[in-house]
C-alpha cells in the first residue's frame, strides 16, 4: 500500500512538472524563479535560494539559464557591486503568466495544507524510511521538478 501511494505522488508530481514545461515552456523550479523574482524585484541569489529551499550554486545555475533566455535581468544596483539584484523582464512575465499553478510546486502546497499532527507523523515516517535507505541527505536541496525522465 505504501509503495502504491509513493507512486501516486511521485506521478502527481511528475505530471504537474510535466503541465508547468509544457504550457509555460520552462522547468517548475524556473517558473518558482520566476514567481519569487516578481514578487521581490531586486532579491539577490542567495536570499531567491533560502526561498526556493535549494543550494545558492543551484540558484544561480537557475538564474543564469532565465538570464540566458531573457526571463530575468542580473543588474548591479547600490554600494555593493558585487551582489546582484534580481528583476523579471517583460518577456518573463509572459512564461511565468502561462505556467500553471501552484508555482511552488503541487507537494510543497499539499504539504502545507496538512494539519500539523499529521505533518509531523508524515515527517517521523519519511525520516525512518530514509534513514532505511541510507540516503543521500544532500538530495534534500535537489529541486524536484529535476527528478524529472526527461532532465
Amino acid at each position: 500500500m505504501a509503495l502504491q501511494q509513493f507512486r501516486i505522488v511521485f506521478n502527481a508530481v511528475k505530471t504537474h512538472f510535466q503541465q508547468v514545461e509544457r504550457k509555460a515552456g520552462v522547468g517548475g523550479a524556473q517558473v518558482w524563479a520566476l514567481s519569487a523574482i516578481r514578487e521581490r524585484p531586486g532579491i539577490g541569489v542567495g536570499e531567491l535560494a533560502a526561498v526556493l529551499n535549494v543550494r545558492q550554486p543551484t540558484a544561480s545555475i537557475i538564474v543564469r539559464n532565465l538570464s540566458q533566455q531573457g526571463f530575468v535581468q542580473a543588474l548591479r544596483e547600490g554600494s555593493d557591486r558585487r551582489s546582484v539584484q534580481l528583476h523579471i523582464t517583460a518577456e518573463g512575465r509572459k512564461v511565468w503568466r502561462r505556467a500553471p499553478g501552484p508555482f511552488s510546486g503541487v507537494l510543497p502546497e499539499a504539504l502545507q495544507a496538512l494539519d500539523p499532527p499529521t505533518l509531523d507523523l508524515l515527517n517521523q515516517g519519511l525520516s525512518r524510511l530514509i534513514l532505511l535507505l541510507d540516503a543521500d541527505l544532500r538530495a534534500a536541496k535537489t529541486p524536484l521538478s529535476n527528478l524529472n525522465s526527461h532532465n
